[in-house]
């Protein structure tokens, strides 16, 4: 059975002193069981959010990393970087990096497999643009993003990787995927995987869906056996949200 995930993109929002009082308000909601906790924070507050996590089951993940242990590389933050202060997670090939930063799926590639080699669970983002959508290019979009992220990969690596499907058009625009639509692309993203790699993986991996999901939604996604969970931006900065985000999912993992 595949545990479900929520995981928080909190983009280039909250103080080191405000990500902390996130993380207290979170646990005064108490422990929850049955689905993956994830808090995607900003570099600086990284090591002090490990650390407050610590034993809490909600873990923590950077939004991106060079896929290089070391080097000549200004402003980067390296995957060693991350395992030396216990951060497992790590977002990769976000629609907003692959806009302003320059990402292609080639260094999507080059991320993915230097998280998986030094024991990280990466986040995989995967969407198409309006344009593409409106061309009825979606399919095409996700097949050749999801083939080069995961080119070169063996099935246990592959099985380790969190897929995120974010169409572009509906992050942070206050417009979202329908339930029927978002169940469309990730079932055709599983066949992906199972085309390219083997059924086992295709059924093991997680696929998420990500795009103005909040509370008032995520159960229409959720109630979707093949949604295993959401990528979230808006809706993770406020600790009651996100855990209304997480309460939801737990019942879905409890009911599977």
């Amino acid at each position: 059975m595949r545990t479900p995930v929520i995981a928080g993109n909190w983009k280039m929002y909250k103080t080191v002193d405000q990500a902390l009082d996130f993380m207290n308000a979170l646990r005064e909601r108490g422990e929850v069981s049955g689905v993956e906790q994830v808090v995607c924070a900003s570099f600086v507050a990284l090591p002090a959010l490990a650390q407050a996590t610590s034993g809490t089951g909600v873990g923590i993940g950077a939004q991106t990393m060079h896929w290089e242990e070391e080097g000549a590389y200004t402003g980067e933050v390296s995957p060693t970087m991350l395992q030396d202060i216990d951060v497992p997670y790590v977002i990769i090939g976000h629609s907003e990096r692959r806009t302003y930063f320059a990402e292609t799926d080639e260094t999507v590639n080059k991320k993915t497999k230097s998280a998986l080699d030094h024991d990280l669970t990466p986040i995989v983002c995967i969407g198409e643009t309006l344009e593409e959508k409106e061309a009825d290019r979606t399919q095409e979009t996700v097949r050749d993003q999801v083939a080069k992220a995961l080119d070169g990969r063996s099935s246990a690596e592959a099985s380790r990787v969190i897929l995120a499907y974010e169409p572009v058009w509906a992050i942070g625009t206050g417009k979202s995927a329908t339930a029927d639509d978002a169940d469309e692309v990730i079932r055709f993203i599983r066949k992906t995987v199972a085309d390219q790699l083997d059924h086992d993986v295709a059924r093991d991996i997680r696929i998420l869906y990500g795009g103005s999901v909040k509370p008032s939604n995520i159960d229409s996604f959720l109630e979707r056996p093949d949604i295993d969970g959401a990528l979230v931006g808006g809706a993770s900065l406020d600790p009651n949200s996100f855990g209304q985000l997480v309460d939801a999912a737990a019942k879905r993992g409890d009911s599977k």
